[in-house]
């Protein structure tokens, strides 16, 4: 494995301070960082106060997680005290929330009404879309990244202290990895996928985005994914406690790898999909996976990212088409990431079509305000090309051809995509 030449791993001074810091520590001994089950559970209680994790299925994959990472992610100084912190963070999350259960027993009454879930493939829009649905605070709820972070007590016993933790804590990570936010730009208030909500049963890809972790990766793909949805649901409730019920606007790629477990769980949903070129999207999701393995690992491959994006999104895709070929057909709205950047508000109102719902002047509003706020180069170009991953795009249009043919997408020649973000 070799370190990248990706121009975009380069890392900022006190990132670069930081990481030889750390480094330098752990060599002598003096902040060992220890990647053991028991030990960051024992941690997490000693942390809360508190014992009781109540479900405990977490177990096994967090023990997959750390054995993977521990052999496999080659984690620098920083990526070995980021998956700690994270870790405990996820265990304590997990404590408080069994806790609030039992002292607000009335959280598992929560109904969860007819969710609607974004899929896609990774940069096709449903970041725009969700950031968009999520403007119209009368009708639904998109969970916040400070709610997601922070989330006991329910979010309705206040917010202000935890959303400047959740603030403080975006604002290190941009001075460390400032390239990232080019990518993904995040906020306390904005919207969070659910696979950091996953991420509290260990079950989640937002792990392997992190870290190069093909162990891990494989087990996760075999799993029957119940319990990480089992714990979606009740996240879900401990966030509508104490607040009207609005219909939960939700997000994550990773979703479509998981439609039996998902509609097990919540079998009123609503899944729009969006559709974007492969020859767009894959690079794009090697690139933003590239500079993410870089801030916790010095050996980053960006070809070999190229590749296990390509088998991954493949595989991802057969594996949804063949579960939805078993669902109800009204459960799913297809939408065309062209259409969608061309005019997003006629888009929302064929969303709000199919759901029999009225859009109001006032969400109509926030939602254009967003618009006009949210430019995709705010925070800098972010470009690459399909050379930086490996990628062939005769090799790539081949593969995804079936997926092209079913939803019209135009076929073009890979030369002529523009690869920047």
């Amino acid at each position: 494995m070799r370190r990248s030449n990706f121009s975009s791993v380069r890392r900022s001074l006190p990132f670069n301070a930081l990481g030889w810091t750390l480094n330098l520590l752990q060599k002598v001994g003096l902040m060992q960082q220890p990647l053991h089950t028991e030990t960051l559970i024992a941690a997490a209680r000693r942390q809360t106060g508190l014992d009781d994790f109540g479900d405990e299925t977490f177990r096994e994959p967090l023990s997959r997680l750390l054995t993977s990472c521990a052999t496999e992610a080659r984690l620098n100084g920083f990526g070995r005290c980021a998956l700690t912190q994270d870790v405990l963070q996820l265990l304590a999350n997990r404590l408080q929330i069994q806790h609030d259960r039992g002292k607000w027993p009335r959280i598992a009454d929560e109904a969860i009404i007819a969710p609607l879930f974004i899929v896609g493939l990774p940069r096709t829009g449903t970041t725009l879309l969700h950031g968009l649905l999520a403007q119209d605070l009368d009708a639904s709820h998109a969970p916040a990244t400070w709610e997601v972070m922070f989330p006991s007590p329910p979010p309705s016993f206040g917010e202000n202290k935890r959303i400047k933790r959740a603030e403080r804590r975006l604002a290190c990570f941009d001075l460390l990895a400032p390239e990232f936010r080019k990518i993904h730009p995040m906020s306390a208030r904005s919207p969070q996928e659910c696979i950091v909500i996953m991420s509290h049963s260990f079950m989640s890809d937002q792990f392997c985005a992190m870290y190069d972790i093909p162990s891990y990766q494989s087990w996760l793909l075999r799993q029957d994914m119940e319990p990480a949805y089992k714990f979606h649901r009740q996240f879900l409730q401990h966030l509508q406690y104490g607040r009207p019920a609005r219909r939960f606007v939700l997000k994550a790629p990773a979703h479509l790898l998981s439609m039996d477990a998902l509609f097990e769980t919540y079998p009123d949903a609503l899944v729009v999909q969006t559709h974007r070129e492969p020859l767009e999207v894959l690079p794009s999701a090697a690139s933003l996976t590239t500079v993410l393995r870089s801030i916790f690992s010095d050996s980053v491959d960006p070809a070999a990212i190229g590749h296990e994006m390509m088998k991954y999104w493949e595989d991802a895709l057969e594996k949804f088409f063949e579960a939805r070929m078993g669902l109800r057909s009204q459960a799913f709205f297809d939408i065309d990431y062209s259409d969608l950047v061309r005019d997003p508000m006629a888009m929302v109102r064929r969303i709000y079509s199919r759901l029999g719902s009225e859009l109001s002047s006032a969400a109509e509003l926030r939602m254009r305000t967003f618009l006009e706020s949210n430019s995709p180069a705010r925070h800098g170009r972010h470009s690459y090309s399909l050379a930086d991953f490996g990628m062939n795009p005769v090799n790539l249009s081949e593969r995804f051809s079936a997926y092209r043919t079913r939803f019209k997408l135009p076929d073009i020649n890979g030369e002529q995509v523009s690869l920047s973000k």
